[in-house]
């Protein structure tokens, strides 16, 4: 049996009187790239907001690695490696100043902290860049580096809320494709959250998410088999207008 690095179990979530999160479940094989798709709104940021331990869910349980996130907060959080849609990184720092800084929140050896950073930049091609400040880096190259950053500690799951917002076409197609490359490289399980639906391959594993509910779930290829389409933005369309259709008949 495959491994899940992120097991997400009837997950509850609300703002005051309104619900954020019903019931919310998905699983990410280690080594699978998993699509979370929804427009904006849906509730995609809430769930990373829960699975990071930003929030606490009201109902519904996380493991990643099998650690309870309640239970095995440490453990569990120490497994994951996250880009956020907002950076995070110190505009006013280097690069590797950036990175030498999440070595040492990881409590990295200064052996193992210049060995993976140097191996990571050499990833993401950021090799020549290590002592220019972030704030003259492109929207592409910011993100190589928070990738970097994530990547540091070798986690088992790999969380990426909207990571391509404000990068030109082509270098979204880049980025989305090295992460793929790294994933299948590590065996890591990665869970990218989007509005695109060009990000999303027909291999890939896919959790379509409206209004706070994963609506379809499935191996993409499967799912349009099923509904007879043959692109994801189609497939997109149609099972948000059923399901819409169904919520607002009362069905």
């Amino acid at each position: 049996m495959t491994e899940n690095s992120l097991q997400v179990s009837s997950i509850e979530f609300s703002y005051g009187r309104t619900r954020a999160l019903n019931g919310v479940s998905l699983n990410v094989e280690a080594g699978r790239f998993v699509a979370l798709v929804g427009a904006n709104g849906a509730g995609k940021t809430t769930l990373f907001s829960i699975v990071t331990g930003l929030y606490a869910a009201h109902a519904g349980d996380v493991s990643i690695m099998g650690h309870n996130l309640r239970a095995e907060t440490l453990k569990a959080l120490g497994k994951m490696g996250v880009v956020f849609q907002r950076t995070t990184l110190d505009m006013d720092l280097t690069i590797l100043q950036n990175l030498r800084y999440a070595a040492e929140l990881h409590g990295l050896s200064r052996k193992d902290a210049r060995e993976r950073i140097s191996e990571g930049m050499k990833l993401n091609s950021l090799s020549d860049l290590g002592k220019r400040k972030v704030a003259g880096l492109s929207g592409g190259q910011r993100r190589r580096v928070e990738l970097c950053r994530a990547l540091l500690h070798k986690p088992a799951l790999l969380l990426l809320d909207e990571p391509t917002v404000g990068l030109d076409m082509s270098s979204r197609a880049g980025f989305v494709e090295h992460v793929r490359s790294l994933c299948k490289q590590y065996n890591t399980g990665v869970l990218w959250a989007t509005h695109l639906m060009d990000e999303v391959n027909h291999d890939d594993d896919i959790y379509v998410m409206a209004r706070g509910e994963i609506i379809a779930q499935g191996r993409v290829s499967d799912l349009l088999a099923a509904h007879s389409v043959d692109n994801v933005t189609d497939l997109y369309n149609l099972i948000t207008e059923d399901n819409k259709n169904v919520v607002e008949s009362g069905a």
